[in-house]
C-alpha cells in the first residue's frame, strides 16, 4: 500500500526541483520516519540505548519479507533482556510512495490575509491562482504586502509539487557520492574547475541542521524521486 505524505523543502531546494536539478533528499533517521522491526517505535524501544556506531546496512529483504534496505541496530545498554540482540530499522517510505511538497506560501485573497484561519479544504470560490509561493514569486511588492505562511502550515490543496519515490537507501551522511551530490541539486556540478560539489552539500547540510551536524555523520534515509507531471491539487484534508 503506497503512502501520500508531506515533505518540507526550503525555497532554494524548491527552485532546484522545479529546474530539474534536484532529484534526491536526505533525512536523518528518526522514529518518526522509520519502523522498528517492521512496526511503529514503542516507548520501550525508544528508551533503550542503541549502538548506532556498530549499526550496518542490509539490502534485504528481511526473513519476514519486508523490503530492504534496512539498518541492523545492535543493543548497547538498557534492559538485560535485549543483550546481544540486533533489530531492523526500516524506512517508512518505499518506492512508489508519493510526497507532496510543503513550502513557504501565502494567499492573495483578503478573506485569508493576516491571522485568519487557513482553510484545510480549498473553498470552491478560491482560485488556485490566489496562492503565492515565496520560492518563485518575482513581484517584491506582493511578497512585502502579503503575510507569508511557514511551510509547515501548508495544506495539501495548496501544494503545487508532488513527487514519486523512485529509490530508497540507508547510509552514513558522509558516504554521499559525487553523483548523489549532483542529485541533491548542486548548482555547479558541471563546472570543470570550481568548488567541490561535496563541500557545497556539506555547507547546505550544516546550514539546515546546525554546527556539528556534518561531523556527527548520522545515519540517513536517502530518497530519490521524480516530479509527478500534471499534478492535481486534491482538496483532501492535510
Amino acid at each position: 500500500m503506497t503512502m501520500d505524505k508531506p515533505i518540507l523543502f526550503s525555497g532554494p531546494m524548491v527552485r532546484a526541483i522545479l529546474d530539474g536539478r534536484k532529484t534526491q533528499t536526505r533525512r536523518i533517521i528518526t522514529p518518526s520516519n522509520t519502523y522498528f522491526n517492521g512496526s511503529p517505535w514503542q516507548k520501550w524501544a525508544k528508551i533503550q540505548l542503541w549502538d548506532w556506531v556498530k549499526a550496518w546496512v542490509d539490502k534485504g529483504p528481511s526473513p519476514a519479507g519486508n523490503p530492504g534496505p534496512y539498518l541492523h541496530l545492535p543493543w548497547k545498554s538498557g534492559d538485560d533482556q535485549w543483550e546481544g540482540s540486533s533489530h531492523r530499522i526500516y524506512p517508512k517510505l518505499q518506492i512508489g510512495d508519493r510526497l507532496w511538497v510543503r513550502e513557504t506560501w501565502g494567499i492573495n485573497d483578503y478573506r485569508y490575509g493576516g491571522k485568519n484561519p487557513i482553510p484545510k479544504v480549498r473553498p470552491a470560490d478560491l482560485d488556485k491562482d490566489h496562492v503565492v509561493y515565496a520560492a518563485t514569486e518575482t513581484d517584491d511588492e506582493i511578497c512585502a504586502e502579503m503575510p507569508m505562511r511557514p511551510s509547515i502550515h501548508m495544506p495539501r490543496w495548496a501544494s503545487r509539487i508532488t513527487l514519486e519515490v523512485t529509490g530508497v537507501k540507508v547510509e552514513r551522511l558522509q558516504d554521499i557520492s559525487r553523483g548523489d551530490v549532483i542529485g541533491e541539486g548542486c548548482p555547479f556540478a558541471n563546472i570543470a574547475r570550481g568548488p567541490d560539489p561535496k563541500d557545497w552539500f556539506k555547507s547546505i547540510w550544516i546550514g539546515i541542521n546546525g554546527p556539528g551536524s556534518w561531523v556527527a555523520n548520522p545515519w540517513v534515509v536517502a530518497i530519490s524521486f521524480s516530479v509527478v507531471p500534471h499534478t492535481t491539487h486534491s482538496t483532501r484534508r492535510a
